[in-house]
């Protein structure tokens, strides 16, 4: 969607011209080939231009939270800053939430609103509100432009934040009457941005460091997060894993960014990570994280997690060094240089060399082997959501795309799915925000067209953001949808059944009988299929594949007592992992062998 420097749209440097014309001609010139939004007053001077222009493609969303989830997803898998569009007051705060998404998972988006006239700005006027001030927590930087004059470099320095450093979202509004003022288009080529000079490149005494600690431990990890996705540095990490034979686990931002079928992988660490994942942190003498936050969700109870290890954190944004784990050694830069440095570091002549993990790293795989991710069929021969994830991600590969929301359907994906290459796996994972699915997908197969693209969703998740099936119907956007459909909350009915006695309070969607979501998705223009049968799965799967010129919802009617195992319960140890209901933890019933 973006790259900056083009020339598109530029015309004369001393054209008059609209602010909403200079928008439009900024948005080409930074790359821009595809806006998701909705027209209304504030921002409808902008819309005029875009009209008009042969670059970029404007794809008309049914509410403003699917244009930001959409951009979200474009960004995701092309790497590239997504665009979204919206206008003052109700349409601004309705992308609070996806802005707020892609702050915590650190997406590259512009947002762009409307805004009243500068005049009226504080009067409480007409579809007024403060967008700038209600989303400066959740934005890398927020501009309010009020003179047209600033349009120009206003959108390049968006986007050059947006993309640099950590990626984030940025917000840009644009008072009314900035856009109807006549101004002099300029797109500058250079940006003086004196505050802000993201770090790259790591200092030189803090990897040496690194890799004297490599060398001296005896039971490593790496734990990698989404920041080696965001860096680009897949190829990288598996050139650290095959030289050192360190195990790595992959979070769930992360999943991807080492193929799961790499000898050294665990797999996803965490409340509902493998036993092999979790354990090896916690026994671990040295972590090298890599562009991960050592979030709550990954350490459980934080005084408790990893208990013997040292540290060694990488990241490009120094805000999360040592802001929940203490870091031995800090090493702020990209990661794809950090680990590219590493590599030489560790393989100078006379250096310290990749030390020897053998014997730990057989350990953790025998750990593996013993504990693998598995599921039961349920007694009664309903269908299995774990099975039906299998068998999508079978017929989709590992090529396609798998994009989901929050919750068990989230989870699921996480681990039966066999993700082989970065970029394959989009989700909601810091906001954990409904609805994120479809639109999101949406997003991801306009980005990448060519690929196949799977939104497995739940029948919860799938009932906030479904009329954006509309969207994907009229605009040619043929992504595939897998309701996870338990007639309920999955994860909230999950808690309920563990900690609340069974006790469902308000978690009963009825799913099973309204609404029915074959008939939904035909009423929006898509295929719409049912299947609860686990024989009929592969055949539905294959029907939904072969689809390829509009969407196909799938509603798979599903055991709905199924849970997301293993599970460390919120606020304990990690050493507490379960892999099952009403077991013993693995660690009361395991020698450790080590």
């Amino acid at each position: 969607m973006s790259g900056p420097g083009t020339d598109a749209g530029k015309g004369s440097m001393n054209e008059q011209v609209t602010g909403a014309t200079s928008l439009i001609r900024a948005l080409e010139a930074a790359g821009v080939d595809t806006v998701f939004g909705i027209p209304g007053g504030a921002i409808l001077p902008a819309y005029d231009p875009l009209f008009d222009s042969k670059q970029i493609r404007h794809i008309l969303v049914r509410h403003e939270q699917g244009a930001g989830h959409a951009a979200q997803g474009y960004a995701q898998v092309t790497g590239r800053v997504g665009v979204c569009m919206a206008t003052s007051g109700p349409g601004a705060t309705n992308l609070v939430t996806p802005i707020a998404d892609a702050y915590m998972d650190s997406v590259p988006i512009v947002a762009v609103t409307g805004q009243v006239p500068s005049g009226a700005i504080g009067t409480d006027a007409f579809q007024e509100a403060d967008i700038r001030g209600i989303t400066m927590p959740i934005t890398k930087h927020s501009y309010l432009v009020t003179d047209p004059a600033d349009i120009g470099r206003t959108v390049a320095e968006a986007f050059h934040i947006a993309s640099t450093g950590r990626p984030g979202p940025v917000l840009v509004d644009v008072a009314k009457d900035a856009l109807q003022a006549m101004t002099t288009f300029d797109y500058p080529t250079t940006l003086s941005l004196p505050g802000y000079r993201p770090v790259t490149r790591p200092h030189a005494r803090q990897v040496r460091e690194a890799a004297r600690m490599i060398a001296a431990a005896e039971r490593p990890v790496l734990y990698v997060g989404g920041g080696v996705v965001k860096a680009n540095a897949s190829a990288e990490l598996a050139d650290l894993a095959d030289l050192t034979g360190i195990p790595v686990v992959t979070t769930l931002m992360a999943r991807g960014a080492l193929p799961d079928s790499h000898p050294n992988h665990l797999g996803m660490p965490g409340m509902h990570g493998s036993v092999a994942a979790v354990a090896a942190l916690q026994r671990a003498d040295l972590i090298v994280s890599l562009g991960a936050r050592f979030d709550d969700r990954v350490t459980g109870k934080l005084s408790s997690f990893a208990p013997g290890a040292k540290i060694v954190h990488a990241d490009i944004d120094p805000a999360e060094i040592s802001k929940n784990r203490r870091a031995d050694v800090p090493i702020v830069g990209d990661c794809k240089q950090i680990i590219a440095d590493l590599l030489v570091t560790l393989r100078e002549p006379g250096g310290s060399g990749a030390g020897d993990c053998a014997a730990w790293s057989g350990w953790t795989r025998a750990l593996a082997a013993r504990y693998p991710l598995g599921y039961d069929s349920p007694e009664d021969g309903s269908l299995s959501p774990q099975y039906v994830i299998e068998r999508i991600a079978a017929a989709g590969g590992p090529e396609a795309t798998y994009v989901a929301g929050v919750g068990q359907h989230q989870m699921w994906a996480s681990q039966f799915v066999r993700y082989e290459r970065p970029r394959a796996w989009i989700n909601s994972g810091g906001l954990g925000t409904m609805g994120y699915a479809v639109p999101a997908a949406m997003g991801a197969k306009v980005g990448e067209p060519d690929r196949t693209v799977w939104a497995i969703d739940g029948d919860g998740c799938f009932q906030m953001t479904n009329q954006e099936l509309a969207t994907c119907a009229l605009e040619g956007i043929p992504i595939k949808v897998a309701v996870i459909n338990n007639s309920a909350l999955g994860m909230v009915r999950q808690w309920q059944t563990l900690f609340y006695e069974g006790r469902y309070s308000h978690t009963d969607l009825h799913s099973s009988r309204i609404p029915d979501f074959a008939k939904l998705a035909e009423a929006y223009g898509c295929v719409g299929l049912r299947c609860d049968k686990p024989d009929d799965v592969d055949s539905v799967v294959a029907e939904a594949m072969e689809v390829d010129d509009r969407p196909v919802v799938v509603d798979f009617a599903v055991h709905r007592d199924a849970m997301v195992w293993p599970m460390v319960a919120a606020g304990t140890s990690n050493d507490d992992i379960q892999v099952a209901r009403d077991m013993a933890p693995v660690w009361d019933r395991e020698e450790e062998g080590q």
